[in-house]
């Protein structure tokens, strides 16, 4: 609900708030300014050669009125004259409006490059609590298809809009010169159509606005249902599933609709006012051609005038839904770029490889609301190569703590130390060196096995990676697969079981040889006989290593140093497994309850 207001406070903006985008939008136009300039020469000579045409097409029909009213020889040297200058005007016309095209295409696909680097690099300065506040089809969108529509438009609707103001003011030129009368006719309609298309854009741009919000919404539902297709059926939730979708499309369709209806009127307007002045001249360049104060061919050529200049207004009616939609998708666009960013830090003048082990808390209270704490006065004091479990409820704060420590959340007061360093003095990249994290929801990217264990250390050796793999228990299985190390793993490494993805991710936590370990159940999609050999292979892991152990099934961190019993952000319980049972509290009926099921279970 949150996230939805956000959207509707960010998409109901005032009318100023188009230019101030467009602005911005045209900024990224501005290294490439040289190559702008050759466009609009381009279309400047392109134009020229247009407009002449008609002139000379009028002189040609007033040679022979002229012949035929006073019984003379048609000139045929003259009209063939024409003919040629006019081939030659075409083919000119045609090779730039060639190169114009041409130069545009580079234009709008380098800046469009820039931006979608630029989005690119936002993304990865942006901290954890943006994700955690948008969903990702929502974020995917703003990525991928607001930006492809601003290249659409930059492709097409910049060249027609270059090209259509030159072409008017061209065409204002050539009618002037045939007759400033006329012209002042023509020039009447300007302003009536300038104010349809103010009225109708001013009205149009919040539908498209909305358009592009819920195509987010719509991308982001899309998005979460073919993610968990499977819980989705295992569930029976495809009617809902279908129902949601369903009621997202109406709305889009809802403000699609109106989007494009609105801006679709400017089209009939134009042309409607730009017959109003077809009719205007018409009747009175025929006046003037009856009084003799204007040859028949001149009327001709401006009544060609008149349906090119009315062309390039209609033109730009018809693109003002591209345009609009381009501003709607960049002012999304642009309010990802304008969120507030991870603070840009510098590496402290510090070893990490030389500091130890011991964790500290102090004091730490932390809430990811400001109003709400899920943290309360925290104190946890750590020793290097001690194993922390960390068991409590849903909701209790065990993953809290662990974002914090990785300092993908900042503490609202208090300190956090490792080795008696303060992690606010190191930079997050120096922090998150001496980590390695295996976490109940695997991930793996699309590449070989090799590459997916090597993502612990970008240094390693083969032979690190085989032995990395062989402590994790995951060699034998991978030399099961034809390409051994270099099968290739499907999008979503759909093509091994889940178990064989959570050996692969422990075997990347074992090459990264960390400082500290985290570990969030990390054994919990595996058989019982292979969690007994990654325990063994763990044990041996987090010798000498601080480990930091979220977990949910109490029988595994029996042998845990310490263990934190925590309850609303509090530890409400602590020491060893033996030392907690004793106490007969909170711990002792959470392991007693969890041994009651694991008997009823057998």
């Amino acid at each position: 609900m949150k996230q939805n207001q956000e959207h509707q406070i960010s998409f109901s903006r005032k009318p100023k708030e188009f230019k101030k985008t467009m602005l911005r939008l045209a900024g990224y136009l501005k290294p490439r300014t040289f190559q702008l300039v050759f466009v609009a020469l381009a279309a400047v000579l392109s134009t020229l050669f247009n407009v002449i045409s008609p002139k000379l097409l009028g002189d040609a029909t007033s040679s022979l009125f002229a012949s035929f009213s006073k019984g003379t020889a048609v000139q045929f040297h003259f009209l063939g004259r024409l003919m040629l200058i006019l081939a030659g005007l075409y083919l000119l016309s045609a090779f730039f409006t060639f190169l114009q095209q041409y130069l545009m295409a580079g234009v709008a696909q380098k800046t469009i490059y820039e931006l979608r680097q630029e989005v690119n690099e936002k993304l990865t300065r942006l901290p954890l609590k943006y994700f955690d506040q948008h969903s990702h089809g929502d974020t995917l969108s703003r990525a991928v298809n607001d930006i492809d529509n601003i290249n659409t438009s930059l492709q097409q609707a910049l060249t027609q809009m270059i090209t259509s103001v030159i072409t008017i003011v061209g065409i204002i030129i050539m009618m002037l010169l045939i007759s400033p009368v006329l012209t002042l006719v023509v020039c009447i309609t300007i302003p009536l159509s300038m104010l349809a298309v103010r009225l109708i854009a001013s009205y149009s741009q919040k539908h498209f606005a909305d358009q592009q919000k819920q195509l987010g919404a719509m991308n982001g539902h899309v998005e979460e249902m073919f993610t968990g297709h499977q819980e989705v059926k295992a569930f029976g939730h495809e009617d809902k599933a279908i129902k949601q979708f369903d009621q997202m499309n109406e709305r889009l369709y809802a403000s699609g609709w109106k989007a494009q209806f609105t801006s679709g009127l400017m089209m009939p307007m134009m042309t409607f006012i730009g017959n109003l002045g077809y009719v205007f001249v018409s009747i009175m360049g025929g006046i003037f051609v009856l009084n003799g104060s204007l040859l028949i061919g001149g009327v001709q050529a401006f009544i060609q005038y008149t349906q090119q200049f009315s062309q390039p207004l209609i033109q730009v009616a018809g693109i003002a839904n591209t345009i609009q939609s381009a501003i709607a998708s960049a002012e999304r666009v642009f309010n990802l770029l304008d969120e507030e960013e991870e603070r840009l830090e510098s590496p402290a003048a510090v070893d990490t490889d030389k500091l130890t082990g011991d964790v500290l808390f102090e004091h730490v209270t932390f809430g990811y609301d400001v109003n709400t704490p899920v943290i309360h006065d925290l104190n946890i004091a750590v020793k290097e190569g001690q194993t922390i479990a960390i068991v409590g409820p849903t909701g209790a704060g065990k993953t809290t703590i662990i974002n914090l420590l990785m300092r993908f959340y900042e503490v609202s007061s208090g300190t956090i130390k490792i080795g008696g360093m303060n992690l606010s003095e190191l930079s997050r990249e120096q922090v998150r060196s001496m980590f390695a994290m295996v976490l109940q929801d695997t991930w793996l990217f699309n590449g070989t096995i090799r590459d997916n264990i090597a993502y612990g250390r970008e240094d390693a050796t083969n032979e690190e990676i085989i032995q990395a793999a062989k402590n994790a228990y995951a060699d034998d299985f991978i030399r099961t697969f034809p390409n051994g190390y270099d099968t290739l793993l499907s999008e979503d490494a759909q093509n091994i079981s889940q178990g064989q993805r959570q050996l692969l991710t422990i075997a990347r936590a074992i090459l990264a040889n960390p400082k500290i370990l985290i570990l969030d159940e990390a054994t919990s999609s595996v058989d019982t006989r292979t969690e007994m050999n990654i325990q063994q292979a763990m044990s041996e892991l987090m010798k000498n290593r601080t480990s930091f152990v979220i977990a949910h099934r109490l029988s595994t961190i029996k042998d845990a140093d310490l263990i934190l019993v925590m309850n609303n952000g509090s530890i409400i319980e602590k020491g060893d497994h033996e030392e907690l049972l004793r106490q007969n509290g909170f711990y002792a009926d959470l392991y007693d309850s969890q041994f009651s099921q694991d008997e009823a279970v057998s």
